[in-house]
């Protein structure tokens, strides 16, 4: 491997916010070349993301489950008979996973659990002298969790996803994740994850024709009404074109932390929290913003020294060297507004009192207060789901939550006299808008005589 590319520090803040503090859309993503010439080898021609996509998705809808295995054949290599993942071999994922694990797993769960059940999600009705008014909150039917796979499993995104919604009260769960190459097994970690918050139901498949089999249904995967959790881009692109067919969570792209630290920040700490960000893969945002040059030159060499020793070297370098860096910045006020304008999915503060500043957060999925609560907690067994606004979404969206799994229904039940002091002016604003029907239906109740 060449030399470890270590974290670049840019002194121009215009410079940052045109490269690493920049946001690309969906639509600006540009691709490598090995993705390029694999789409085209799968296609037969040069196809965009987005054409891929739109050709799988229509496939796994017309197509049901013979077009899922196709495509589980062709993209993952593996050769399967049948989609669901029995409950035996559920159970036998857990029982092979070693004790730790699934301590650490059970402790997570209820972590997760406890977290989201403080969450106030509450219906009203307020019943008074013109009748009653008010909102009833029900849980979405049911919801399909992606458990992405790729370079590494991940069960902590199973229990942050699959848990809100036990908590919010929808009655069925199931979980889909793609295939390993060749007979088709899902990791035992996975299975131990589903088995520790009681789901029974795992199917195998990845990528966009997961999404489009919960989307639409096939005749083993169950169409759900909402789809949940992060993958890769073309699982992102699958759940933008289904979007309006089923309910999604968001768009989550890569994911990415900002740190804001000042001199008094440990370096060692602060470049390990970068590093763990910068494993997630190539495209991950490791950022750290700070007045400090000093400390940003120490964060750097903290980083190189550290490199060659961890397990995903390569990636965390093309992470460090194309989409992560440190910032410097005149001072601290100046570094909570480049947060604010960047809106990170994780924004940590290593900085003295972090309490002091935290009034002066308006955009992030998450605040991580203090050297003591790193993003890595975050990840696993804090309690908040890790399912994360990303690509400046924070902005307007929220961590994935109970009120995810929750849909509000508006109750209006007046009475005979209220309806008809009420109709006069919905009259008038019927007719200001050219809807005389509206304003027709309005007047009656005004004629209409008292009951007796």
């Amino acid at each position: 491997m060449t030399a470890p590319s270590v974290l670049p520090i840019i002194d121009d803040l215009s410079e940052a916010r045109a490269t690493i503090l920049r946001r690309d859309s969906l639509r600006d993503v540009s691709i490598p070349p090995r993705l390029a010439d694999s789409l085209r080898d799968l296609f037969g021609e040069p196809v965009s993301p987005e054409e891929a996509v739109r050709r799988i998705v229509q496939s796994v809808r017309t197509g049901g489950d013979a077009a899922l295995l196709d495509w589980n054949r062709r993209i993952d290599g593996a050769d399967l008979d049948a989609l669901a993942v029995p409950q035996d071999a559920i159970d036998a994922g857990l029982q092979r996973t070693p004790d730790d694990v699934v301590a650490a797993l059970i402790l997570a769960a209820e972590r997760i659990r406890a977290f989201h059940q403080k969450q106030p999600v509450t219906g009203w009705l307020d019943a008074g002298n013109e009748g009653s008014l008010g909102q009833l909150v029900r849980p979405v039917d049911s919801v399909g969790v992606y458990v992405a796979g790729g370079t590494a499993p991940l069960p902590s995104s199973l229990l942050m996803s699959v848990i809100p919604a036990q908590v919010a009260g929808v009655e069925e769960i199931v979980v889909i994740t793609p295939p390993g190459r060749g007979n088709g097994a899902v990791p035992d970690v996975i299975l131990a994850a589903a088995a520790v918050c009681g789901v029974r139901r795992i199917y195998r498949a990845g990528g966009a024709q997961a999404i489009a089999a919960l989307a639409y249904g096939t005749q083993s995967v169950p169409r759900v009404a909402k789809i949940v959790g992060p993958g890769n881009l073309f699982v992102t692109l699958a759940k933008q074109q289904v979007y309006g067919d089923v309910g999604i969570d968001g768009l989550p792209g890569p994911t990415e932390t900002m740190i804001i630290a000042d001199e008094s920040a440990d370096p060692a700490l602060a470049a390990a929290d970068l590093l763990a960000q910068a494993e997630h893969d190539v495209l991950a945002s490791a950022i750290l913003v700070t007045p400090s040059r000093d400390l940003a030159e120490r964060v750097s060499a903290e980083i190189a020294q550290r490199l060659e020793t961890l397990s995903r070297a390569e990636i965390i370098a093309q992470s460090l060297a194309s989409r992560s860096g440190a910032v410097i910045v005149a001072d601290l006020d100046e570094a909570f507004t480049v947060a604010n304008d960047y809106a990170a999915e994780h924004l940590c503060l290593l900085v003295r009192d972090p309490w002091a500043w935290i009034g002066r957060v308006r955009n992030a999925g998450g605040i991580f207060l203090g050297e003591s609560s790193f993003e890595v907690l975050g990840d696993y067994v804090a309690g908040p789901s890790h399912v994360m606004p990303t690509g400046g979404t924070a902005r307007f969206a929220s961590p994935l939550n109970v009120l995810d799994f929750v849909k509000i229904t508006s109750v209006i039940g007046l009475d005979r006299a209220a309806a008809a002091d009420l109709s006069k002016a919905a009259s008038v604003l019927a007719r200001a808008e050219a809807l005389t029907a509206h304003a027709a239906a309005a007047e009656a109740r005004i004629r209409q005589e008292p009951a007796q």
